[in-house]
């Protein structure tokens, strides 16, 4: 009953502006049409197989004879309302059979699906054909190709794993995919940065891979997206900063000291593109209307690197054994610089001393900031080297940290 009341209204509602006598379902029919489903159900429960099936069927008929008439009589084209009612009638079953649950949160989303008529009919109307492409492309990489990939470690030294390589396609697509959006809604500057500083957060490497693929061609747009670039860098720096403080608290104070100053030149140098950057906007905004931001080559490019990489990792693994943890650290931090700190995070107390932690911590994050700079320069086009200095000027910082830190060390 709560079912079909619940349909019931959201249908009255959107049709109560139309004359008597021309609906063929209101709220009461709907909350009848619900019962008569669970009658049917509790009957097909019931090993009454005959006498379910003929309460259902009949239902069903009925529904269909009387939307069918509706439909030559006052000429109404839509089958939205003859849907929701086999729907309905379906549910109660449901209910019934002993998934009452399932049922209600169906009727829930449904009903919110039916009362979003306006909102979904405004968004498919404001669509081009680039935001159709692009949202077939990612439901695609997502949907139909990442669940049937197998789940299992193959290769040399067994360090690839398919479905693991498909993610970070996914995550390149998505973090391009999010920043169209965004920058439909919010502008080409706002939803880059947005995107950029949100990116960060979760996986800069990947964001900034999406958005070096947003500089091939003659983008006007470039300076935007270096400033993106630099947001998602600072914001790397920061975090792993946060997840050491947690993680690896012993090793904080030589870490801080040695990407601090990192963190601070990209920083700056974000704050002082933002100024140059807001020339960009108006003209980019047009050229993003038509341009699909799902380009696949790209990221299985960095999919391979991240494959190549998981190779050299396990290569380290073997061939120096605990002798050579901090190898394995540092190479396993080019993609993940979160999972070199967690690595180290876990390691026996006493196995390095917070200097040595410090400076062997900030090794993961100066090559993960070059092999985003690699990455850029890649898939960067004419403006690679540009949109790379953020990247470059904070592996050098990096750089000279730990050539100072390892020269006080002794």
């Amino acid at each position: 009953m709560v079912i079909g009341l619940l349909i019931g209204v959201e249908r009255a509602w959107q049709s109560r502006g139309e004359q008597p006598g021309t609906r063929v379902a209101g709220i009461r029919t709907f909350g009848l049409v619900a019962l008569t489903g669970a009658a049917g159900g509790l009957l097909l429960d019931a090993r009454q197989t005959v006498a379910g099936n003929v309460i259902v069927a009949v239902a069903a008929v009925a529904i269909g004879i009387g939307y069918w008439r509706t439909s030559r009589e006052h000429d109404q084209r839509s089958a939205t309302s003859a849907i929701a009612a086999l729907l309905t009638l379906a549910l109660g079953i449901l209910a019934a059979c002993g998934f009452a649950v399932e049922a209600v949160a169906s009727a829930c989303i449904a009903t919110v699906l039916l009362a979003s008529r306006e909102q979904l009919h405004g968004w498919i109307s404001g669509l081009s054909e680039a935001d159709v492409q692009a949202t077939v492309r990612f439901a695609l990489i997502v949907a139909a190709v990442w669940p049937l990939l197998p789940d299992r470690a193959f290769g040399p030294y067994d360090a690839w794993n398919l479905r693991y390589l498909w993610s970070v396609v996914v995550l390149v697509a998505g973090f391009s995919f999010a920043g169209y959006v965004a920058n439909k809604r919010f502008g080409q500057g706002g939803g880059t940065f947005a995107t950029a500083a949100l990116g960060g957060l979760y996986s800069s490497t990947a964001v900034i891979a999406s958005l070096s693929i947003k500089l091939r061609g003659q983008n006007p747009a470039h300076r935007v997206i270096t400033v993106g670039i630099a947001i998602a860098s600072t914001v790397m720096f920061a975090r792993v900063l946060v997840l050491a403080a947690i993680l690896a608290p012993a090793a904080l104070p030589g870490f801080a000291a040695t990407i601090g100053p990192a963190g601070i030149v990209a920083a700056a140098y974000a704050g002082w593109l933002i100024r140059k950057a807001s020339a960009d906007r108006e003209e980019a905004a047009s050229e993003a209307d038509g341009r699909n931001p799902i380009e696949l080559l790209p990221a299985l490019f960095f999919a391979a690197l991240v494959a190549a990489t998981a190779v050299a990792t396990r290569w380290a693994e073997q061939r120096f054994g605990g002798m050579g943890v901090g190898a394995v650290i540092v190479i396993s931090g080019s993609f993940d610089v979160d999972a070199a700190t967690v690595t180290l995070g876990g390691l026996p107390p006493g196995t390095l001393s917070p200097h040595v932690a410090g400076l062997v911590l900030a090794g993961p994050v100066l090559i993960n900031t070059l092999f985003k700079a690699i990455v850029v320069l890649v898939n960067g086009g004419r403006h690679r080297w540009s949109a790379a200095m953020p990247l470059l000027a904070a592996a050098t910082a990096v750089a000279l940290a730990i050539t100072a830190g390892a020269i006080a060390g002794g």
